[in-house]
């Protein structure tokens, strides 16, 4: 019996299939729909927190391709000041009509109204939101909450992990986090508890930027640079309007101007730009040397910790 043919071949140098390289963006894109994926299977009630920000444009624009050609499995809850800008509320009405998912707001103003919570002397409300917030998770019985939070934007929220565990009281403990091998997520939690997933999480700024100009993703308008009536406060241009008058002293100016986040209009603040286009900001966000919360929102300069000490409460 004639042996079998013996390969020359070395295994070593046998032509094999050319591994695929990811770019940086499909990376970030493929581990997004990942955390996706794994968590709402695993989750009896999830639910995306929707400001019609940036973020939480990506964050759901992310979780429409992780269930493709099935629609979004769960709605998306808003936390609405009544100091919003109109250009946000406006987007936001027409993003869930466009994609068919339900729409559910917890009203700042209702709390105020019955007296359950109390206007602030410095006129914002960003910091009132934690109570709407966690009446509404603990009303819709939600156990995992979907948050656009990204590391780079403020140290306390570099702490936080991709899933970050809520107490009952929606606490959340910096030393209480678990670890997060291989890519694998533990979304267990006791009856009353509920868990905050950051898709977002590793994302910077510049991918953020970089992702919707590479998708074509609509955004609100106020992104991008217009004219806008603005006082100079605290080293920031803050839109005049119902929620912010000008104080003695201070002079309203019109500038040519754009947000880099989005939150109240009594404490986030406005650069001058005249970025027009996504290409136009994200050559800007290139060069920038602060993140968005650090050079436009008021609320995280009360202290150095007060990012911190608002997500122990339960704030995103």
């Amino acid at each position: 019996m004639r042996d079998p043919p013996v390969s020359t071949t070395s295994p070593l140098t046998r032509s094999t299939p050319s591994a695929v390289t990811l770019s940086q963006l499909q990376r970030l894109e493929a581990e997004s729909i990942h955390i996706f994926r794994e968590t709402a299977s695993e989750g009896e009630r999830p639910v995306l927190l929707f400001s019609g920000g940036k973020d939480s444009v990506v964050m759901l624009h992310l979780a429409a391709k992780a269930f493709w050609p099935a629609p979004i499995p769960f709605p998306v809850l808003h936390v609405d000041t009544g100091h919003n800008f109109p250009e946000v509320l406006d987007f936001r009405d027409r993003t869930v009509e466009r994609l068919h998912i339900r729409l559910k707001v917890a009203s700042v103003q209702d709390y105020i109204d019955d007296g359950r919570l109390a206007e602030r002397p410095d006129g914002t409300r960003n910091q009132l939101q934690t109570v709407p917030l966690l009446d509404a998770i603990t009303e819709g019985r939600h156990d995992v909450v979907y948050g656009g939070a990204r590391r780079d934007e403020e140290k306390a929220r570099a702490k936080e992990r991709i899933i970050s565990l809520r107490d009952e009281f929606g606490q959340w403990d910096p030393r209480n986090q678990r670890p997060e091998l291989w890519s694998l997520y533990n979304t267990r939690h006791r009856p009353g508890e509920h868990v905050r997933v950051f898709p977002l999480s590793n994302w910077t700024e510049l991918d953020i930027w970089s992702y919707i100009t590479e998708k074509g993703i609509d955004l609100p308008s106020l992104y991008y640079a217009h004219e806008r009536d603005v006082v100079s406060r605290d080293g920031m241009w803050l839109a005049v309007g119902e929620h912010v008058t000008p104080r003695e002293g201070e002079s309203v100016e019109t500038r040519t101007v754009r947000y880099r986040t989005v939150g109240d209009m009594s404490c986030t603040g406005a650069v001058e730009s005249p970025a027009a286009t996504a290409q136009d900001v994200l050559a800007e966000v290139m060069t920038s040397t602060l993140t968005e919360r650090g050079a436009t929102r008021a609320d995280d300069r009360v202290s150095e910790a007060a990012m911190e000490d608002r997500k122990r409460e339960g704030y995103f």
